[in-house]
């Protein structure tokens, strides 16, 4: 089975050189991985969470040719079918390129939220959005009363962002 780095080169080789995209999936899976670790997740749930982490935006080249933008429901919409697409030659199980598929077809939906990869993925990709795109305080603050639900997402939310 692939690891966690040939998975991670993989996705930058199909990023084709848009450093936007790798950064922000870069970001994304630091603070999901980090996240996961300190709140203790099991080995094979981590690891479908930092696939999740490193694929989750896997369809906005499409979405950006297609649509014209990355709307989180097209993204939503194009993203299961291409990530299955692309996990299928790592020797990962049916049942994870399920559950990624599935995290990656619902990263833009925290009120479908079920599981804690999930919860995580949705609390790793707020925090690297806030920080792109410049998020007010009281945004960051109601998203962390809201649905914010892990000790660690919540603890790292404050330390970077100061609320």
């Amino acid at each position: 089975m692939m690891t966690i780095a040939q998975i991670m080169e993989k996705m930058i080789a199909f990023s084709e050189g848009n450093i936007h995209d790798i950064t922000h999936l870069s970001c994304v899976w630091t603070y999901a991985k980090t996240i996961g670790e300190l709140e203790g997740l099991d080995a094979d749930t981590q690891f479908i969470l930092e696939v999740a982490a490193i694929t989750h935006d896997i369809a906005c080249p499409l979405c950006r040719k297609k649509y014209g933008n990355t709307n989180g429901k097209y993204q939503e919409q194009e993203g299961a079918p291409l990530v299955r697409e692309f996990l299928a030659d790592t020797g990962m199980t049916a049942a994870q390129i399920d559950r990624v598929a599935y995290l990656v077809g619902h990263h833009h939906s925290p009120a479908q939220i079920n599981g804690i990869d999930y919860q995580i993925l949705i609390e790793a990709d707020y925090i690297v959005n806030a920080s792109e795109s410049g998020y007010d305080r009281q945004a960051i603050r109601t998203f962390m009363e809201h649905t914010m639900k892990t000790v660690a997402g919540i603890r790292l939310t404050k330390t970077v962002f100061g609320v």
